[in-house]
């Protein structure tokens, strides 16, 4: 079912790596540790070692964690369904709620979450796994935000059942996913906390339950649904699926080049090769701590590609392409930018098939600080 090109090569392998788990959930890469995952039956968070392969306990007890991400502080936040609240684990290990009720009722389950690059933190709340004996308090399952100062607003209260939610690369789009249905839907950002405009984004072809979800720097989103991860552009396109025999419940990239996704499903861990360099969680919502050009994608390409690129600090950026010859093709990017992440497009449609190169030049006023340089194929 590959309508455009899949980020997934033709020969890359579903590797298993662990079994036996109860219920994986919300994989997280940590450099230096592995891959931190909840497993919520068991109430804990695991770490899975990519050393020796094995598995042990990280954060026990969890209080039934869900989805787990990093702040910019390099903090763990967690959603915890046994306290139906959002807490987070400071680096000394001990743990702070941040937020269990909306209007003096008890949220029903968070379940994912997402922290944007201002430190404002985004998360779902269906009511799939309120603690047996307790009853639903609110009136709608929600999507919300707690502010870096820790104010609770409701962004939109429509869903049946909220669950995977994501920002694109530069953080102007906001996807969440109605799980039951297997739709996808995309809102416009608006500032640090609105969000409008809310679309049918993708309807997955398949009956069963959309899941965890992640997006790359192209802006390609990876939704665990039934029978696999399914891939769409940021045009809603399909891009293919990763199929698995055990239904995947969420994903993340991993290892030092950030190639490799990882995906919880059923009882196991998994890995996979990709062809797109992916962005962490604690890489998208922190500074970057060094300048990066990432490798343009697709590549090769026909008629445009994505180039994303970071900085640690505000300055000026100079993002150039030229050809084979060293002569300048196009200018997509000449100004000041803050740090963070960044994507830009690079329209070929009227260039002839060949070599390009995309060069990233950044500098204050006294002298250039980095230039990184990348090769693009463009094939007609």
């Amino acid at each position: 079912m590959l309508i455009g090109q899949s980020p997934i090569p033709p020969d890359a392998r579903l590797e298993k790596l662990a079994s036996g788990l109860l219920q994986p959930e919300g994989p997280l890469w940590k450099d230096g540790t592995g891959l931190l995952f909840s497993d919520i039956k068991r109430n804990l968070i695991d770490v899975w070692s990519p050393s020796d392969g094995s598995v042990k306990p990280y954060l026990q007890p969890s209080d039934s964690s869900n989805g787990i991400t990093f702040d910019r502080q390099g903090r763990l936040v967690l959603t915890q369904m046994r306290l139906r609240r959002v807490a987070r684990q400071e680096l000394d290990g001990t743990i702070t709620p941040l937020a269990s009720t909306y209007n003096g009722k008890k949220f029903n389950s968070p379940n994912d979450i997402v922290v944007k690059s201002d430190g404002s933190i985004f998360f779902t709340d269906p009511d799939f796994n309120i603690p047996s004996g307790q009853t639903r308090e609110l009136s709608f399952k929600g999507i919300f935000r707690i502010s870096p100062t820790g104010a609770l607003v409701v962004l939109d209260s429509s869903f049946d059942k909220p669950n995977g939610i994501c920002f694109s690369p530069d953080e102007k789009k906001l996807y969440v996913n109605e799980s039951a249905r297997c739709l996808i839907y995309v809102w416009d950002v608006i500032g640090d906390s609105l969000i409008v405009n809310k679309q049918l984004f993708y309807t997955i072809p398949a009956t069963g339950y959309a899941d965890g979800m992640k997006v790359d720097p192209a802006g390609n989103i990876y939704c665990a649904g039934p029978t696999g991860i399914w891939i769409v552009s940021p045009t809603g396109q399909s891009l293919g699926r990763i199929a698995m025999t055990e239904n995947p419940s969420n994903c993340t990239w991993g290892d030092s080049d950030r190639k490799t996704l990882y995906i919880t499903a059923g009882s196991s861990l998994y890995r996979i090769r990709t062809v797109t360099t992916g962005l962490t969680p604690e890489h998208q919502s922190a500074p970057p701590g060094a300048f990066e050009l990432y490798q343009n994608y697709p590549n090769p390409f026909n008629g445009s590609t994505k180039i994303s690129y970071a900085i640690p600090s505000t300055m000026s950026v100079e993002l150039r392409v030229y050809d084979s010859a060293g002569h300048l093709v196009n200018t997509l990017v000449n100004g000041t930018r803050g740090a963070g992440h960044y994507l830009a497009t690079f329209d070929a449609s009227a260039m002839a098939s060949g070599v390009y190169f995309a060069s990233l030049v950044t500098r204050t006023e006294q002298s250039v600080l980095s230039m990184h340089s990348s090769k693009m194929i463009l094939i007609r």
